[in-house]
């Protein structure tokens, strides 16, 4: 079993290149506080920090479980990245309704919209460097720019640069990020970038392009995500790997039976984390921060999805929180002095 003392750290490794970060919840906090401690230099909140977690009654602001992760992050000198404020998933159903469940009017949403993220960027304004401000807002296929949601229908198009705003407002100095998945899909990548360009022609207080980086053995291919990279980066602004995970399934997989993964699903894993690491260090001047959304294999999202009954394995960590392949693959693209001999 390889001892965290003689493991080399991710985070130092990569000190010179980007932040090293983890999604995290009260549970992990505890189970991996060793590898987090160790290897990473960033946390994310996995999902206290969503609005319904945070404000799940009007003015019923429940900061508890988000107070303990910044604390953790101070106590152990890490930087956090807050995740998120508006998004059309996790957000209670009050927002957009008043006491009779009548739809509010515009203002009354902007208002409200307005106070929640006030209240949440002040109160973290010494402790969150940056904020996914606005998640998944894109519409994934189609003509339409942006998704449906109850934030564009009651608001307009323009619900996008009122958040930006609101939080530069609530905090100047805090980085903000537009977040968002299949962020590599040619159709979705131009759609984000025409977002991201409006939001930079208007003035919108606007810092970084978050790529969510949920990927698999085989897709995306290293050439999409490099021009999604280019892309992205050709506006001038900051570049986060916020939610990276590397599936051992393809989309198209269906199987439930695997208790572990085969030898091929981590020879394919390894390989592709190898390239993708060599890939963000090549881009190392646009991408500031590489964020894996959980911390090993005893824990991630992709347990049951999209498949009920069903095991993954996405991290560089095993379940046992012993490094895999993958890992000193990745150490050795900016270090030869380590091994796993």
């Amino acid at each position: 079993m390889e001892t965290l003392k003689k493991m080399p750290s991710l985070k130092e490794v990569f000190k010179n290149d980007f932040e090293i970060g983890a999604a995290v919840n009260p549970v992990t906090l505890k189970t991996s506080e060793g590898l987090l401690t160790k290897h990473f230099s960033s946390l994310t909140s996995e999902n206290h920090m969503k609005p319904e977690a945070l404000q799940p009654k009007e003015n019923g602001f429940t900061f508890s479980q988000a107070d303990e992760l910044v604390a953790f992050a101070k106590k152990h000198n890490m930087k956090v990245r807050g995740h998120n404020l508006v998004w059309h998933n996790q957000t209670p159903d009050w927002f957009f309704k008043d006491q009779k469940g009548v739809p509010v009017s515009r203002d009354q949403l902007l208002d409200r919209l307005k106070t929640h993220i006030t209240t949440v960027v002040s109160r973290y304004k010494k402790d969150i460097y940056c904020w996914d401000v606005v998640n998944e807002a894109i519409a994934d296929e189609g003509p339409e720019l942006l998704r449906r949601s109850k934030w564009l229908e009651y608001v307009g198009d323009d619900f996008i640069e009122k958040a930006f705003e609101f939080a530069h407002d609530a905090d100047p100095n805090a980085l903000l990020f537009y977040n968002d998945y299949n962020e590599t899909h040619p159709v979705k990548r131009e759609k984000i970038y025409k977002l991201v360009k409006s939001l930079l022609d208007k003035g919108v207080p606007i810092h970084g392009v978050g790529l969510q980086g949920h990927w698999n053995l085989e897709s995306p291919s290293l050439d999409e995500i490099r021009e999604a990279i280019e892309r992205y980066a050709s506006l001038g602004l900051s570049l986060h790997i916020t939610e990276l995970d590397v599936s051992c399934f393809t989309w198209e997989d269906k199987r439930t039976e695997l208790e572990r993964p085969t030898p091929e699903m981590m020879e394919a894993q390894t390989k592709k984390y190898e390239q993708l690491f060599q890939l963000f260090k090549e881009y190392a001047g646009a991408i500031t921060s590489v964020t894996f959304w959980g911390v090993a294999d005893d824990y991630t999202w992709l347990n049951d999805f999209p498949v009920k009954g069903r095991k993954n394995w996405p991290f560089l960590f095993d379940a046992n929180h012993q490094p895999k392949e993958a890992f000193w693959k990745v150490i050795d693209i900016n270090s030869n002095k380590f091994s796993n001999e």
